[in-house]
């Protein structure tokens, strides 16, 4: 049995590892960047080795500093999460020369389903079905808007190397084709460091349903059943669950089948995930076909709902079979049971288009609750980096069946509570309570559907946000913040700082300026016996889930959370002067922290209204930045390369009036 073992990875997956290595009696090694010094995967492990920079180009992507620091700390093998090393080749292969184990498929395998051309190939060989494409070598525009042409819109560009959504686009006319091409081949170069696509038939209606593997290096191989990973946004997954919803004996055979049969074409051991796409146009059935998409040579992040229903430890089962153990159970040995569900619970604002989110983690906590379990990497105080992926924690839940397990999810959405950065806590739960996913009628264009207002909260949970924010920081005034008052947000003197003798309720309104969310706002306050009250704002009143977290200071503001979504409510320094909708128009900022692509425009460049400017990448997707007003560009205070901060501006515009149409 492994002995000492090292993780090369961080967050969720680092600590979830080390929690099952400490359980076998296993001694364990983190690995860490400059941004993860204080990082729980590192506090969690036995020992822990720094490995470089932030950027993952310097760290944990550079196999070199890996196998450094397995041998610098007697580690014989390496769990490399998911993500990171974990489906690169060359790294299996170098930690075989180094005489430690990698505790994931052996090299061959990985580069046999790496490259999903090549893959999709194998598995015409092995009789599992794929979708129809071009999944050929030839990469010129040209050929590809044919082929493209050939297969009939609406098509799916697609990362021959990629993961994740990463360097994905779905084209569905012939016109929009070069753009998303070319935006695909960015973002695979940038994610992947390989520019190459393939093109696929976008199936209609289609659910994302994928079988667990397992093998090992004596020839066997088993499935532990589906999951449906339909929820998608931006072909990221959004919820999990085991097993998919209406799905038939006969058909969970085939797809098992169809699973195994992929595994063994590669020889493959260890822990895996054959994803297919299944026509959701009619509930499944017996007949209802699938077609192979990818295989996933590693651990998932959605295996605990795999867990849930097994009682399995997938970790436990890639540590024993990397030892060179048989799979610990037989086909006939493995039973489903119950149902579970998988949230992930991300620092990003789906009210502007799911941008991530970073900061100061102010508020982290989940309910204490029976069948529930809380995946995270991250506790409260602890920072959301730019660096790496936005996720904080796996909200899972298990049950006897689907609507008990739904109940439980919901329940414990709604007494989670998250300060600080953004999240799409709210949008999570309104999946989850959502007729039409209960009723298990969605394929992955389900999100796609909902309109905007889905997204964010209405007007009088938003005047409830600011009225509980507001007076949370006017009762946490205290003689130390006068200063505050006196020169910065507030319009007439706090009552609680004021030494004049007056009586409550006697005292006259107090308005106060507010930035919310960096937006202006005034409210006014209104004093009694019984307290402050914002005048005129019946929706104090409102039914709502509503929890209110001051970080520390009266000027850094309030963290006001209404049904699961955030609202940050603070007084406005006097010299941030209300800006007219004119003048913050004309300032390109960058939506949040990351890296420039590039800037797309020049000084004294004539723009339109919803112009791109700028490319902005953080977490390793692009972001455009448009242009918001019809002028000329005054100035451009950004390069390609560089890293800026949510806020920095990027380009200045100078307006102009639109030429009128004739």
């Amino acid at each position: 049995m492994i002995r000492t073992l090292l993780i090369a990875n961080r967050g969720e997956i680092a600590c979830r590892v080390i929690r099952t290595a400490r359980r076998l009696g296993i001694a364990t090694v983190a690995v860490y960047s400059d941004a993860d010094a204080q990082a729980q995967h590192v506090k969690l492990a036995d020992k822990a080795v720094h490995i470089g920079p932030s950027a993952v180009r310097e760290s944990y992507l550079v196999a070199d500093k890996i196998l450094a620091a397995a041998r610098e700390t007697g580690a014989d093998a390496i769990h490399p999460g998911y993500g990171f090393l974990s489906e690169n080749a060359g790294f299996a292969d170098a930690c075989a020369q180094a005489g430690i184990v990698f505790v994931g498929p052996p090299a061959s395998a990985i580069r046999a389903m790496g490259l999903k051309d090549e893959a999709k190939a194998l598995m015409q060989q092995a009789d599992v079905p794929v979708v129809p494409g071009y999944h050929g070598a030839r990469q010129e525009g040209d050929f590809l808007r044919s082929k493209a042409y050939e297969i009939g819109y609406p098509v799916l560009i697609k990362a021959v190397a990629g993961g994740g959504g990463k360097g994905m686009r779905r084209v569905n006319k012939q016109i929009e084709f070069d753009d998303a091409l070319a935006a695909a081949k960015r973002e695979a170069a940038s994610a992947f460091g390989d520019d190459r696509v393939l093109i696929e038939k976008f199936v209609a209606s289609p659910r994302h349903i994928e079988v667990q593997v397992f093998g090992d290096s004596h020839g066997n191989a088993v499935h532990l059943f589906e999951r449906d990973c339909s929820v998608q946004r931006r072909h990221q997954k959004v919820v999990e669950e085991a097993p998919a919803p209406g799905m038939t004996e006969s058909l969970r055979a085939k797809m098992g089948a169809a699973g195994v049969a992929a595994a063994k074409a590669v020889n493959y051991s260890g822990a895996g995930t054959v994803e297919f796409i299944v026509d959701g146009s009619k509930p499944l059935s017996d007949e209802t076909p699938f077609y192979f998409m990818e295989m996933n040579t590693r651990l998932q992040v959605e295996h605990p709902v795999t867990e849930g229903v097994t009682g399995l430890d997938l970790v436990e089962w890639q540590l024993k079979v990397a030892s060179g153990e048989k799979l610990p159970l037989t086909q006939n040995e493995i039973a489903l049971s119950g149902h579970s569900v998988e949230v992930r619970l991300y620092a990003e604002d789906p009210e502007t288009g799911f941008l991530p989110s970073t900061g100061t983690l102010h508020g982290l906590e989940f309910p204490d609750a029976d069948e529930l379990r809380v995946d995270a990497g991250v506790v409260e105080g602890d920072e959301v980096s730019p660096f790496y992926d936005p996720m904080i924690a796996k909200v899972i839940t298990h049950g006897e069946n689907r609507t008990q397990a739904l109940d439980l999810l919901s329940d414990a959405l709604a007494a989670t509570r998250v300060a600080g950065p953004k999240t799409n806590l709210g949008l999570l739960r309104r999946i989850i309570d959502d007729e039409t996913f209960r009723g298990a009628s969605f394929d992955t264009g389900f999100l796609d559907a909902w309109t905007p207002d889905r997204f964010t909260l209405s007007e009088t949970a938003g005047d409830l946000a600011i009225a509980a924010g507001l007076i949370a920081l006017v009762e946490a005034v205290s003689d130390e913040a006068e200063d505050l008052h006196d020169g910065a947000g507030l319009l007439a003197p706090s009552p609680w700082s004021v030494n004049d003798g007056f009586t409550l309720g006697a005292r006259a309104p107090t308005r106060y300026r507010l930035s919310v969310d960096g937006e202006p706002a005034e409210r006014v306050v209104d004093w009694s016996a019984n307290g402050p009250r914002v005048v005129a704002d019946d929706a104090i009143d409102a039914e709502a889930d509503v929890s209110v977290t001051l970080p520390g200071r009266v000027e850094d503001g309030a963290y006001v959370l209404v049904d699961g979504i955030q609202r940050h409510v603070a007084f406005a320094a006097r010299d941030i002067a209300h800006v007219d909708g004119g003048a913050a128009d004309a300032l390109a900022r960058a939506p949040m922290h990351g890296r420039v692509v590039s800037i797309l425009v020049s000084e004294g460049d004539s723009v339109e209204v919803g112009q791109t400017l700028a490319l902005v990448e953080a977490m390793k997707m692009e972001h455009a930045v448009k242009a918001r007003i019809h002028g000329t560009v005054a100035r451009v205070t950004a390069a390609a390369g560089e890293q800026v901060a949510q806020g920095a501006l990027l380009v200045e515009i100078a307006a102009e009036e639109a030429a009128e149409t004739v």
